[in-house]
Order: C-alpha cells, then structure tokens, then sequence
C-alpha cells in the first residue's frame, strides 16, 4: 500500500497537501520560500514536485529521488537535471539495511549526484549514523545534509551516543544539518521547546549556524503540531543567537547549500 508508513495515529496527514496550504504558513513565519522534499520513491513524485515548483515561484527548489544503483542513473539525472528547479536528492534511507549507504553501488550513485551539482540528503535513524560517517569520509566532495537531525531520541530524554555521532559527523565539512523533524521524535502530545533544547544546542555547538537550516518537516509535523509551533519552537530554541545567525539558520544556510537564488 503506498503510503503505508502514515498510520492510524497520524490520521491528521491522511489527506493531500498542496502549495496553497503552505504559502500562507510560510507568510506567517515570514519565510519568502521553501525547498520541496520528496517523501515517495519514484520518479513520478519528482516530477509532480518540479512541475509545482514550475508553477509556484515560492518552491525556490526540489530535492528529487532517482534509483542510484539504476544502470541508466547518468541519464536519468542529466534528464531531471535540466529544470534549474532541481537541487538534490534523496533516498528514504531509514527504511533500508543499516549499511545501505556504504554499499558500493549506492555511494557510487552519489558520487554521481555530485558529478551533476547535486546535493544529496541523508535520511536515517540515529543507529544508522556509523555508516553516515562511512559514506560522507568516502565522498568529501559531495555536499551533504543530514535530516531530521537523524531523529534522536528525545522521547526517552536520551543524548548518547546519538550525540557523539553527530559531532564527529560535523568534523566533516561537506555535511549540514537540518533542525527538522524534531516534534515528531518528542512526545506528540506534550512536548515542549524545552524538551527539545538539549538536542538542538549539541547541533548548534557541532555544527554552528552556518552549517544548520531550520526544517518544517511540513506536513509530517502536523501530527503533533502546526507549523507555526514548530517555527516558534526552534526560534525559542535559539533565541540567544545573533541576528545574522539567525537569518543564516532560518534561511541563508538553505539557499547557500542548495543553490538558491
């Protein structure tokens, strides 16, 4: 069944989303635009979402999915990569094998990607760091950003090793990292920016501002939270950062990384 990840529990996702209900969320949070990011593994999602970015001046780019171990992948990314739309790539990689990024054929598929000037988005769980680190020390050319912060367990109030993971992932500087996905690892129905602040102070002190973009994870977040609690939730999170620091995490870092103008 296509889909099927969205369970019962996350009924409140159950139905289509389209750039008309995210334009005035993103005008409320004054945010100017929005990466799109591919959530279903086929070509044909890719395509829709370049065609809404088509449509749509505020989607400034798309992060597609191609089959890296395709023997056609050269061509097919010479093919989508001739819309200026298109920024990246991604794999649902938290549903594979746990070294599904070191095998050979996969990091081979990537370095494709960065022959192209695309970005490559890392989407894991946190036991599937150690072969995040594997595939970002073989390619240290290829841009990477790690989702979702690879989803850390803020239900159980837990740091490590998750926490040690991710600082010797930022030692590697051709990786970002997303504050994304971080409501929906905490408890659904209670939890509060607080809980959150521990896990976004160990990116900040790993990574930096100039290394990190804000995520809405929108509309997956909805099933515990609306985008405007969510953007209110990272800001208090980093509410002692500077002006500039700010705009870098909550824009700057996006554009710079993904090639936006």
């Amino acid at each position: 069944m296509r889909d099927a990840w969205i369970t019962d529990e996350m009924h409140a996702i159950r139905r289509d989303f389209l750039p008309a209900d995210l334009e005035p969320l993103l005008a409320a949070a004054t945010m100017d635009g929005c990466v799109a990011v591919q959530a279903d593994q086929s070509d044909a999602e890719t395509r829709f979402l370049l065609e809404l970015a088509r449509l749509h001046p505020f989607i400034k780019g798309v992060v597609g999915w191609v089959d890296l171990r395709s023997p056609d992948l050269d061509a097919t990314i010479e093919a989508l990569a001739a819309d200026p739309h298109l920024c990246g790539i991604r794999h649902v990689a938290q549903a594979e094998a746990d070294d599904f990024l070191t095998q050979d054929d996969v990091v081979r598929g990537i370095e494709r990607l960065g022959r192209m000037g695309l970005t490559y988005d890392i989407l894991i769980y946190e036991r599937q760091l150690p072969a995040a680190l594997v595939l970002t020390a073989r390619l240290p050319d290829q841009p990477f950003v790690l989702d979702h912060l690879a989803k850390p367990p803020i239900r159980v109030r837990r740091l490590e090793p998750w926490a040690t993971h991710l600082r010797e992932l930022a030692r590697r500087p051709n990786v970002c990292c997303k504050l994304s996905g971080l409501v929906t690892e905490a408890n659904w129905t209670r939890w509060r920016s607080a809980d959150l602040q521990p896990y976004v102070d160990v990116a900040l002190e790993a990574f930096g501002p100039d290394r990190l973009m804000f995520g809405s994870d929108w509309p997956v977040c909805l099933v515990a939270g609306s985008y405007e609690q969510l953007y209110g939730a990272i800001a208090d999170c980093v509410s002692a950062l500077s002006v500039a620091e700010r705009d870098a995490l909550f824009g700057g870092t996006a554009a710079r990384f993904y090639g936006l103008s």
